[in-house]
């Protein structure tokens, strides 16, 4: 599987309700328990909230962000998703990656 990262952005500061974060965290409990969701929270600066998801491909990310009450109904009005091309030991922290060869200045 491969791990995509998503920014939910433009929060609507005032606008959250307990009804609201009960179908967000729901959410949130079906992508963990299915073993889609990797880590989730808003970040520090309180505008922007993380989710890492464990999908397929690019269209299942999609489908799960647009699925979260949050993106549904406005609460961020848009996100952003890349997929995370993970560095590790066994990946030799990417040092043979075609991308990482190509970044090197030669």
């Amino acid at each position: 599987m491969n791990k995509f990262v998503v920014f939910l952005k433009g929060k609507r500061n005032g606008k959250l309700d307990s009804s609201l974060l009960a179908r967000h965290i729901e959410h949130l409990r079906q992508l963990n328990r299915a073993g889609q969701m990797v880590i989730a929270g808003p970040l520090k600066n309180n505008e922007q909230a993380m989710i890492i998801l464990n999908c397929n491909g690019i269209d299942e990310a999609i489908r799960l962000v647009e699925k979260d009450p949050f993106i549904k109904e406005k609460y961020y009005i848009t996100y952003d998703i890349n997929e995370l091309i993970v560095a590790n030991e066994e990946n030799n922290w990417l040092m043979d990656n075609s991308q990482t060869k190509g970044n090197l200045v030669h």
